[in-house]
């Protein structure tokens, strides 16, 4: 673990990996150091927003240091549905890399919850994860320059849904037809962290 300044404001913790992440985050949202207003889970990092007026960086540092992590913290957010028509243009491709044949990939991906672990690269973008199931899918050798939204895809460990139209080089399988981010709704974004989701087949 290494602690860094991000800016006057924020302390930067660097980790392993997913799990470390997952474990001190679900320690710190749980009980927040003394002057921390928000933490912010990412793939290797946590940051946690401070407010000066009450705190320093080093007396959050220093309560980061003393926190135990929980690896076995169960997520306790909403959980939700998602349907989605397995029809993606890279469905193909992505069950062959996966051993797997095209049905045989929906069905392990509808066969279990998976959680949102952190959001990022755009606004209401979930990094969702599954929980005892190694997903390890490369991304598409040439990225897409647009990708529709709500486009269902895989990446690396992990699996999302496009809120909006933008580039992308993630595997498509299939899309949805709810909006997972909009402005006009509250709260704007449906895949937060430790929201649980359940993906359903909605047919082709």
């Amino acid at each position: 673990m290494r602690l860094l300044p991000s800016g006057s404001a924020a302390l930067l913790v660097e980790l392993d990996g997913l799990d470390d992440v997952l474990a001190l985050y679900a320690a710190l949202s749980a009980e927040p150091p003394h002057g921390v207003v928000d933490v912010v889970p990412a793939a290797r990092t946590v940051l946690l927003m401070t407010d000066p007026a009450v705190t320093t960086l080093d007396a959050v540092a220093d309560a980061v240091r003393a926190t135990t992590p929980r690896p076995d913290a169960q997520a306790v957010g909403d959980r939700i549905e998602l349907p989605v028509h397995y029809d993606g243009a890279d469905l193909a491709e992505a069950a062959e890399l996966l051993g797997l044949t095209p049905e045989g990939l929906v069905e392990r991906h509808t066969g279990a919850e998976w959680t949102v672990a952190f959001c990022g690269f755009a606004p209401g973008f979930g990094y969702l994860t599954q929980p005892g199931e190694q997903w390890d899918v490369p991304r598409r050798a040439s990225p897409r320059t647009k990708v529709p939204p709500g486009s269902v895809a895989l990446a690396g460990e992990f699996s999302g849904v496009y809120p909006r139209e933008s580039p992308g080089g993630w595997q498509l399988i299939g899309r949805t037809d709810v909006a997972v981010f909009d402005l006009h709704r509250e709260p704007a974004a449906l895949l937060r962290p430790g929201t649980r989701v359940r993906f359903v087949v909605a047919g082709r």
